[in-house]
């Protein structure tokens, strides 16, 4: 393949799949974007600023099959939410997965960077309570352990798995989250909670799929910051200019309050579970994410 070839990005009108395309393009390569819509806003931004748009979905294995030919990478995301039905359908994430891994080995693509989540394989299948049935997440970690497992094992001659955490602009730590100053959480006061700036996933995935010898075989948690819930509080009081504390509830205090019962477990996994990600593995592959202050005072006071 040549230098020239391109890289193909899925999910490229998304966070993360938006992020990876331009953070190539700021690096002067080319990028083959595949999206379901050319005439959406932000797939037109992306051509606009120098992508190839190709039309395809990740659910029509035909189309992977011609994106993927003649490209030199892929950077693959995928998503359970299928937006025909309104509905979250594991099983076509999986087929997602596994139709895009198959399109790009049959097509002697060489490089292959997967987004999943952080904490997904060993690390979930160890939390407490996990075999017990606990957790309602299953099906969740599982089949994002399941396509890390396809990618790893399918002989692309470089792969790379990156896992984020939360995202800074998750809306655990929005101003929906906040009541009369109030920083409303299930999240104990010293558990520790790994961030991740959505560019900043871009900006790893482009760096792996040109930096193969690097990257290659690497599970990336990726973290730009590891934070309590009074030291989130205090950065958002900074960058809001308003005084936020934490108000921590205990899961049934939060359920009493309507906070609904997936978003009192996803706060209360993180006291139980938490995550492995941290800052220090990407740092010592040469990357440079974000904190949560930088990121806040950059997206709060433009």
């Amino acid at each position: 393949m040549t230098n020239d070839a391109p890289f193909l990005v899925t999910g490229a009108t998304g966070r993360q799949g938006g992020g990876t395309a331009r953070a190539l393009l700021a690096a002067g390569v080319p990028v083959r974007a595949l999206v379901r819509d050319p005439a959406a806003p932000r797939a037109v931004a992306l051509e606009q600023a120098g992508a190839e748009l190709f039309r395809g979905d990740l659910r029509d294995r035909a189309s992977l099959e011609a994106a993927s030919r003649g490209v030199r990478g892929v950077f693959s995301i995928q998503t359970p939410l299928d937006l025909s039905i309104g509905a979250i359908d594991f099983a076509s994430e999986l087929t997602q997965g596994t139709q895009l891994v198959e399109a790009a080995r049959s097509n002697d693509v060489t490089r292959f960077v997967h987004t999943s989540v952080s904490g997904a394989g060993a690390w979930h299948r160890n939390a407490p309570g996990w075999d017990e049935g606990r957790w309602s997440t299953g099906d969740y970690f599982e089949t994002k352990a399941a396509i890390q497992d396809l990618v790893a094992g399918a002989g692309f001659e470089a792969w790379t798995i990156i896992k984020p955490p939360t995202f800074m602009d998750h809306p655990l730590f929005d101003r929906s989250s906040v009541v009369d100053g109030r920083l409303v959480t299930v999240i104990a006061a010293d558990t520790e909670v790994p961030l991740i700036a959505p560019e900043d996933i871009g900006a790893a995935a482009a760096a792996a799929l040109l930096d193969p010898a690097t990257f290659h075989g690497i599970e990336l948690d990726l973290a730009g910051d590891v934070l309590s819930v009074g030291e989130i509080a205090a950065v958002l009081s900074t960058a809001w200019q308003e005084p936020i504390v934490p108000d921590i509830l205990t899961p049934e205090q939060a359920v009493a309050a309507g906070i609904p019962q997936p978003v009192v477990e996803a706060q209360e996994w993180f006291n139980v579970v938490g995550s492995p990600a941290r800052p220090e593995q990407a740092r010592s592959l040469g990357l440079r994410p974000i904190t949560f202050e930088e990121w806040a005072l950059a997206t709060y006071r433009d």
